[in-house]
């Protein structure tokens, strides 16, 4: 028997489709099969196969490859450029992975920081998606072609951990969050001409001075270079940018913004239909917000930094939502206890047929869990019907070996209850090596939300919201101010 997996698109984290077909189960023919089953299936992107009685195909210790110093360069379609087209970025790799159990993988990456797989925005480790015990270690493909590519003290701790040192073949699929700036950059300006001139980094900006011939391509290098930002017009940074069908504008060196979110704010988005509420926390400017807005969604967007509350208000207006938003320039906690708490009073006190969903995001990856005890019996009175209860989408880094329970731990524990099964963990990407920002995501309980509640906040479960969570099948897995933390 031979497994074809495929993934049809996305980052490789997500689930993988299985189709079995049947194959002549003569070892002997096992060779001439993988060949023609390779040749055939070359140009579906994304399918792997797995050989009998193995998740991964094995890779021939007799196969030699030429080093290719293509293998992680961005697609050649791309030359010439001068709009950034993040789509055009996509590419399939074929790279070699280590299967573990997954209660050594930590002991066992400190002993193969060398041999691991280190690019952008790619885990070194992802989940087994036949073998819920197991792990795979993704491997340098330039270092790893075999088991004897393993240094000797290497392969001593394999055998001390009594794992295979067995590789086996896995196609990894590229975007262009996966890509270094400068091969972005290499891959899109005319073949042989200098990718930047005079390159400097301060803090989290880019300052480049262009040459002639790279003035054409001036937007599409700001975009990439960094985070979207450089000085093309003197010390000017001002910034316009278009994400999701929706235009951004504001003063760089006095805001923040990321690029790479830009999946995140459509995943949130999308969550929400015509008639909902959002209390978007930490809005910036307005990333979250004005899309929403344009679904005839309610919004209430607050933000601290007086530029961002600026930029937000101007936003709102260039985007025409401007009578949809109610913009807030307050520190987060007062808040969630000053407007977001008067809303609630109101909107929970609406007939059922009138009660709208109420989502609240809190995107500051670095301290929004704290903020979470402003919820802790935040309104009086008789609770409203379980169903109805706010949905909380609270953003955090963490640099655990399990992030997704680190962060339902730390939450928990700010609000006095236990999260771990009314609640989804989202990883929204990996920021650093050992690094993740993730997004929990669950309704806040009664017994936390109203004072004078019987229920013990320490042991209380809503079975609705338990409901709900499966039946949404939210699943456990992606840096919006790692640059300034």
């Amino acid at each position: 028997m031979v497994v074809i997996l495929w993934r049809p698109f996305g980052f490789s984290r997500r689930l993988l489709k299985l189709e079995r077909h049947s194959i002549t189960e003569s070892k002997s023919l096992i060779p001439l099969a993988w060949t023609s089953l390779t040749q055939t299936l070359s140009e579906s992107p994304g399918i792997f196969l797995l050989g009998q009685g193995k998740r991964f195909s094995t890779m021939p210790e007799i196969e030699t490859h030429e080093r290719d110093s293509e293998l992680f360069s961005p697609p050649s379609d791309v030359r010439g450029m001068t709009k950034l087209d993040r789509t055009a970025f996509k590419k399939t790799v074929n790279i070699p992975v280590l299967k573990v159990r997954k209660e050594i993988v930590s002991r066992l990456m400190r002993s193969l920081r060398r041999a691991a797989l280190q690019r952008p925005g790619i885990k070194r480790v992802i989940e087994d998606p036949e073998d819920k015990e197991s792990r795979l270690i993704l491997l340098d493909p330039y270092k790893i072609f075999t088991h004897d590519s393993f240094e000797k003290a290497e392969l001593s701790v394999l055998e001390q951990l009594n794992v295979s040192p067995q590789i086996s073949k896995y196609n990894l699929e590229l975007t262009y969050e996966n890509f270094k700036s400068e091969e972005i950059l290499r891959a899109v300006l005319p073949e042989g001409q200098d990718v930047t001139s005079g390159f400097s980094r301060v803090g989290h900006i880019a300052h480049l001075n262009l040459r002639d011939h790279q003035l054409p391509f001036k937007q599409l290098i700001g975009t990439c270079v960094i985070v979207i930002f450089m000085y093309l017009k003197g010390h000017n940074t001002f910034f316009q940018v278009r994400e999701n069908k929706y235009t951004y504008e504001f003063d760089f060196s006095k805001v923040y913004w990321n690029p790479r979110l830009s999946t995140e704010h459509s995943r949130i988005t999308e969550l929400l239909k015509a008639g909902d509420v959002l209390f978007d926390v930490f809005a910036g400017v307005g990333p979250f917000a004005i899309p929403v807005a344009k679904k005839n969604c309610t919004v209430f967007a607050n933000d601290l930094n007086p530029e961002s509350h600026k930029w937000l208000l101007h936003n709102c207006k260039l985007n025409k939502v401007d009578q949809k938003v109610k913009i807030f320039n307050l520190d987060g906690k007062d808040f969630l206890q000053g407007p977001v708490k008067e809303e609630l009073i109101q909107l929970l006190s609406l007939s059922k047929e009138r009660k709208p969903s109420v989502h609240i995001v809190m995107n500051l990856p670095a301290k929004a869990i704290e903020f979470l005890s402003a919820f802790k019996w935040l309104l009086d009175g008789q609770p409203c019907s379980n169903e109805f209860l706010p949905i909380v989408h609270c953003y955090s880094f963490s640099k655990d070996a399990n992030p997704a329970k680190d962060v339902r731990q730390r939450a928990g524990a700010v609000l006095g209850i236990s999260l771990e099964a009314c609640s989804s963990v989202h990883l929204v990407r990996n920021v650093a090596p050992n690094k993740e920002m993730l997004c929990i995501t669950f309704q806040i309980p009664a017994a936390v939300l109203y004072k004078n509640q019987t229920k013990n906040p320490e042991n209380h479960e809503d079975p609705p919201l338990k409901r709900q969570r499966t039946a949404e099948a939210f699943s456990d897995e992606k840096t919006q101010i790692a640059s300034n933390t």
